[in-house]
């Protein structure tokens, strides 16, 4: 955690939770278990977080309410990647905790926040227990995927109001917040409360989810766009597989509850695609972003150049902002000077990938092996640095419109 990182996408990092559990592909290599794993020892931050024999998480997570304070000290408005050793909506953080996080960046408008989640499932469980806080049953601040609302990408003033409201009075049940709301910043420094906090959905919040392969894309994208957002966004990293963001399948929610049937979403634009005889499903919310990138460290597994390329090119369609993350510890062979792979072809140097799913395999003396097939795609493991960002020679860095502050 701290004031500087090597994330591309970011320029801070914030961690009010340590710890946490792997729930899919994506996680099969948490950079952040490697991480913690060398602060795991007696008297660490993330000593009892990690099992001693494997390595990985072990489930638990411990709150850190002195970090609250942290984006109170810094000055300079920043983009902070909140929680990037672990994940804000864990089943064990406790809402009114993560109430106190939200309260914090909405009184910190200076920060643009960055949130990445494997659990959108619970984020909107945690929407719908603020408003219900306020005694009401109207969720018209959820803006639906399913029609039953009408894909309203709006929050009425009603909840707006009890949004902020239940932040606050949630918020304040955790010490170190009130310390932060009644105490003036200390004299002579810069930094502190920026104002009363910006208007219901935050418009310095960014809301994302991670999206590993289609299967993540069409469990977790259709929950994001039910959670009231400036910006909605995804990381498509570690990219284990071709992703479509303009054909998600969703569950069809009727009157009576869901159906055994679904329909399909453009992600990109908000656009639904349902049978004729259905009933009008208007356009909805939308993914304003996406990030994109291959796995680094041990063990990574290679990103076929196909998959990186087809995103680009769904979100340049689109209109919709496009940032290359990394190439990761694998690079396709022409990513090499003169497109020439040396001397060195041992086995675990080289790999094939099929263009349909993350099947890799070693190749041997060129394509001898019999496995090349058109549309597979040599990989050479390069690491990170030499692999570099480039996708197809361009440096791809672009960012929503949402301005700091």
């Amino acid at each position: 955690m701290g004031d500087r990182t090597g994330i591309e996408w970011t320029d801070a990092t914030w961690n009010p939770v340590r710890g946490c559990a792997r729930v899919s592909a994506g996680c099969q290599h948490c950079y952040a278990e490697r991480v913690a794993a060398r602060f795991a020892g007696e008297g660490g931050p993330y000593e009892g977080l990690i099992h001693q024999k494997t390595g990985a998480w072990n489930g638990t997570v411990k709150l850190v309410p002195e970090a609250l304070q942290i984006p109170w000290r810094w000055s300079r408005p920043r983009r902070i990647f909140v929680n990037s050793m672990s994940d804000l909506f864990h089943p064990d953080v406790p809402f009114e905790f993560i109430a106190a996080v939200f309260w914090v960046m909405s009184v910190t408008s200076r920060h643009t926040y960055q949130i990445l989640t494997k659990r959108p499932e619970r984020m909107l469980e945690f929407f719908h227990w603020l408003i219900a806080r306020q005694g009401s049953e109207d969720l018209d601040f959820i803006v639906a995927v399913d029609g039953s609302l009408k894909g309203t990408p709006f929050v009425s003033d009603s909840a707006e109001s009890a949004m902020d409201d239940s932040i606050h009075e949630a918020a304040q049940t955790i010490p170190e917040i009130r310390a932060l709301w009644w105490e003036p910043y200390k004299a002579g420094k810069r930094g502190g409360y920026d104002n009363c906090g910006p208007g219901w959905p935050y418009e310095n919040v960014w809301l994302g989810v991670s999206v590993e392969n289609q299967k993540a894309a069409e469990e977790r994208i259709p929950l994001l766009l039910q959670c009231p957002a400036a910006v909605r966004w995804i990381s498509a990293e570690p990219l284990l597989g071709p992703v479509d963001l303009r054909a998600v399948s969703v569950p069809y929610v009727g009157t009576e509850g869901p159906l055994e049937t679904s329909y399909r979403i453009n992600a990109l634009t908000g656009e639904k695609f349902a049978p004729p005889r259905w009933p009008d499903l208007q356009a909805g919310a939308r993914i304003d972003w996406v990030v994109a990138g291959g796995e680094s460290g041990p063990g990574a597994r290679p990103m076929h150049p196909a998959w990186a390329r087809s995103l680009l090119y769904q979100c340049t369609e689109a209109g919709v902002p496009f940032l290359f993350k990394q190439w990761g510890d694998w690079a396709p062979t022409e990513v090499v000077a003169g497109g020439d792979l040396g001397g060195d072809m041992r086995r675990d140097l080289v790999r094939i990938v099929k263009a349909s799913r993350l099947h890799a395999w070693p190749a041997s003396d060129g394509d001898s092996d019999g496995h090349f097939r058109p549309g597979d795609a040599r990989m050479r493991r390069l690491g990170k640095k030499a692999a570099g960002r480039l996708l197809d020679g361009a440096l791809l860095d672009e960012y929503p419109e949402a301005a700091h502050g």
